[in-house]
Parts: structure tokens; sequence; C-alpha cells
């Protein structure tokens, strides 16, 4: 086994299919401010919801081997469809054969982890992708910590669209977060606790309060990916001592320097970040 203390050290990688995972990135930089980061965004293929397993696994693993290339020797997987459809092939086939040393980790375990001791009705939902959805990641991750919790979701496939092209403030999107909001509920009446199983979703958060009876708790992700990292790191001195701490952020994007700047606008409250457009392959 190669020393930590020998082993190259890197920024602390982030993907996202498109904008959402700055919802994530945001939360981390918050708790952990002091660590460097490099942002992935591979917007000119976005939405990965309804592509097939096969080719979100060939994207995700393109983004994690160019943020391998960029030294990181963590990535987290800031999106809940590459971390249903891809991140266990990644950690168990690609990791063994690349780099061993390195770690990829998801969004969908942190939630799992906790939301047992936020429910009290025991019946959760899941509003999140197509992709998301049929892959079953979240009840049976949650069924791992919760045994006895009833999980039912529901797909919205529009909402990340709503927000890509910052339309999720108009009066069409109370349509469709309302309609999804009530076959989800329709489903299950028990649910007390809705997870936002998608990393798009917090910036639709005020509709989604609004269509939400008021005893039903809404969880967005961010805050419990970043205690979850943290305490990884924590866990993990070696891998700790890999992950550069200098604050600094870089965003990488595969579609326009100035529309992933629009864009990060809304999803961070600012434009003055440095971005380069990059392809994937």
């Amino acid at each position: 086994m190669i020393p930590s203390s020998s082993l190259p050290v890197g920024p602390i990688g982030i993907f996202d299919s498109g904008y959402g995972g700055l919802t994530i990135l945001d939360k981390i930089r918050e708790l952990m401010p002091e660590y460097e980061y490099i942002y992935l965004g591979d917007s000119a293929r976005c939405p990965y919801g309804p592509r097939s397993f096969e080719v979100v696994y060939e994207f995700t693993l393109q983004a994690v081997n160019k943020l391998f290339g960029l030294e990181c020797p963590l990535v987290i997987l800031a999106c809940n469809t590459a971390s249903a459809k891809a991140l266990r092939t990644i950690q168990q086939v690609n990791l063994p054969t690349i780099d061993s040393t390195r770690r990829v980790l998801g969004v969908i375990r942190p939630t799992a982890e906790c939301i047992g001791n936020i429910t009290h009705s025991k019946h959760i939902g899941i509003l999140a992708t197509a992709g998301t959805i049929k892959s079953q990641s979240y009840p049976m991750e949650i069924r791992k910590f919760f045994p006895e919790l009833s999980v039912t979701g529901e797909a919205c496939p529009l909402w990340v669209p709503l927000v890509e092209n910052n339309e999720y403030r108009s009066e069409g999107a109370d349509y469709f977060i309302k309609q999804h909001i009530n076959r989800l509920l329709n489903k299950d009446p028990l649910i007390d606790t809705i997870i936002l199983g998608c990393t798009h979703y917090p910036l639709l958060l005020d509709k989604i309060r609004q269509y939400t009876p008021g005893h039903i708790r809404i969880i967005a992700q961010g805050e419990y990916v970043a205690r979850s990292l943290r305490n990884y790191l924590d866990r993990h001195p070696d891998m700790d001592m890999r992950c550069k701490k200098n604050g600094n952020c870089r965003f990488l994007t595969t579609e326009s320097e100035s529309k992933f700047k629009e864009s990060a606008a809304l999803f961070l409250g600012c434009q003055d970040i440095k971005v380069e457009s990059i392809t994937l392959e």
C-alpha cells in the first residue's frame, strides 16, 4: 500500500449533470470553506433523468475521469440520477482499475442514513427524476438503515427543465408542481416527510411548500451531504490529507461560460466566478 503522505493532493471534485449540484456545493463550502473544489456541470447533455442506465453511466464515468485527471482524490456525484445509475458500478468495477486510492461518493446515502430519525409516521415520499425513481435507489438505500419505513416515489420529469430554463418562478411551473405533489400524496396520504431527490429542486422549494400540507417536512439534501462529507473526512484522515485546503473553487461546464454564470447567479447568488468550457469524452 502506498503511504497517503506520498500520494498527490488535489481539490475535491463535485459533479452534476447541470446546475443542480451547485446547491450541494453551496452547502459543502458553507460547512467546509477551507477546502479547494472543482465543480463540473455537464449542462450540454442535461437532463440525465430520462436517459438509460448505460448512457448515464458512460457520461458519469467520463466526468469522473476528467476530475481524476485534474488531480481530484475524491469526487462527489452531486446528481441523484448519476448516484442512482452509475455510482455502484464506478465504485465496484472502475475504481479498482483506474486508481484504488481514490474515492467516488454519492448523494443518496447521506439522506437515507438520517431520514428514519426525522419521520414520525414512518411514511416517506420521494420527488425525483424518472431515472432516480425507476432505479429504486432511495427505497433500497433507506431500507438498509430503516427497514420499517414505507417509501413512495413520484417522478417529476419536467421539474429539471423548468429550473434549467429559468422558468421555475412562472405560473406554468405551479401546475406541474401541484400535480406531482398531489399524485404523491394520493399514493400515500400518511406521508409526513418528503425528500427532494434531485439537486435542482431546492430552487422550487417555495412553490413546493405552497402546495404541500403544512405538517409535512420537506428535506433538501445539501446540508445532509455536507455533514456526511465532513464526517467521512474526519473518519478517513488519510483522504483528508490528500484534499487541498486553500479555499479556492474552479468551475467547469460543457456549455457556454456565459450561460453557466447566468445560472450560477440563481443557484449561488453570485456571478463573480471564473468558468471554463470543456468537453467530455
